[in-house]
């Protein structure tokens, strides 16, 4: 799940607060292997 809320995330879709706190740090972590971490200074 945390790949399919990071892609979303990236086409501006969800928002990283929009993802269940279960998988958020995942995503997190997701979205910093893929290069997008200044997303989530937001």
């Amino acid at each position: 799940m945390d790949v399919i809320y990071a892609q979303l995330i990236i086409k501006g879709l969800k928002k990283i607060t929009d993802v269940p706190e279960v998988v958020k740090a995942d995503t997190k972590k997701e979205l910093e292997r893929l290069g997008y971490s200044e997303i989530l200074e937001d």
